[in-house]
């Protein structure tokens, strides 16, 4: 993807974080997470615009009618003169299925653009938001508009550079130099530790982290991640040195206040990977894209992996990064996260 795509992509995430609509092929899009009345009236000045769902929070509210999984895409449902938006956000929020259980009735619509509807799904997934939108054939109007297909192929990868390289002692080895990473579509830094002066002609000793505030900053005991963390780093310097990546990819790649919403999904009895197809996102998001990319510009070419995920490990080697072993890595359980285990255990194939 060239740098303006990626700029491109970039803005129109920017534009429907604001609560601007953005135009996608032959689509306006208006985010249904930050509309408010007054931009969906506006939105709304014609004709009422229709909602687009994902696959996922559709199967969720039983209106996929005969498609299949193998059929899985964005469902566009006809707004109603009922549907104002509170409806439409109760329609988008599964935290708020217990309050409101009796919803719709809805109808279908067809979809058009397949692509524009993918790719307005994707971009509100990209700016952290319920993947839900508010869509209308596009009208005359100064909107923002990118390219579908853009956004369809938009990468977390994509010209990924070495920002800065700084030495950082750390508590589990005074020896380590902190890396960043910018991308040049904009988006979140991301962070590589590197402990000692790992050999690259050998299997270099690695960990991918997915960044966990609750659990790494906050010591949250409902997930494993920040004992996971201090566990890996120790066991790379024990190993002589080697890589952690720190992945800004919060939730399995849901963001910050998504993954919030599946707490409370499993607050209400729903296991952690239902409470993220509830939401309407795929049980893991991440794009492992990145992490071939930064090992690549750290020089490191084949790893000794320290995962419990034999799914992170195919991942891996699918972009072009040899995983010579897989390391165990076992901590942080406890109580409070038995549960979350146990359904990574059954659900998601970790070898606990």
């Amino acid at each position: 993807m060239t740098a303006d795509a990626a700029r491109g992509v970039a803005r129109a995430i920017d534009e429907l974080k604001r609560g601007e609509a953005v135009r996608i092929g032959p689509f306006d899009v208006l985010a249904v997470e930050t509309a408010d009345a007054a931009s969906l009236a506006a939105f709304d000045a014609d004709a009422p615009a229709d909602l687009l769902l994902s696959w996922p929070r559709a199967a969720t509210l039983k209106i996929v009618n005969q498609k299949t999984a193998a059929e899985a895409g964005p469902v566009r449902v006809a707004r109603e003169p009922w549907m104002d938006l509170a409806n439409a956000l109760a329609a988008a929020d599964p935290a708020r299925d217990l309050a409101t259980p009796l919803k719709g009735p809805y109808r279908a619509a067809p979809l058009g653009d397949a692509d524009a509807a993918a790719a307005a799904i994707r971009l509100a997934k990209l700016a952290g938001q319920m993947p839900a939108v508010f869509v209308r054939a596009a009208r005359d109007g100064d909107l923002l508009a990118v390219d579908a297909a853009a956004v369809l192929a938009w990468r977390s990868s994509d010209g990924l550079r070495i920002a800065v390289r700084a030495r950082l002692p750390i508590e589990a080895a005074e020896d380590c130099e902190i890396v960043a990473f910018r991308t040049s579509g904009g988006g979140p830094e991301h962070l590589a530790l590197v402990i000692g002066d790992p050999d690259r002609s050998k299997p270099v000793p690695a960990r991918l982290h997915s960044a966990c505030l609750t659990g790494d900053l906050l010591g949250s005991l409902k997930c494993d991640c920040g004992p996971q963390l201090r566990a890996a780093l120790a066991r790379i310097a024990e190993l002589g040195g080697g890589v952690l990546l720190y992945l800004q990819q919060e939730g399995r790649g849901i963001g910050l206040v998504n993954k919030l919403r599946a707490y409370a999904l499993q607050d209400q009895g729903f296991d952690t990977v239902d409470a993220n197809l509830r939401l309407g996102f795929d049980v893991d998001e991440r794009d492992f894209a990145l992490a071939a990319r930064m090992f690549e510009l750290l020089g490191v070419r084949e790893v000794a992996l320290l995962t419990n995920n034999p799914a992170k490990v195919a991942a891996l080697e699918a972009e072009g990064v040899r995983v010579a072993e897989r390391l165990p890595l076992k901590a942080g359980e406890g109580a409070h996260n038995a549960a979350y285990l146990a359904t990574k255990a059954a659900r998601t194939g970790h070898l606990l």
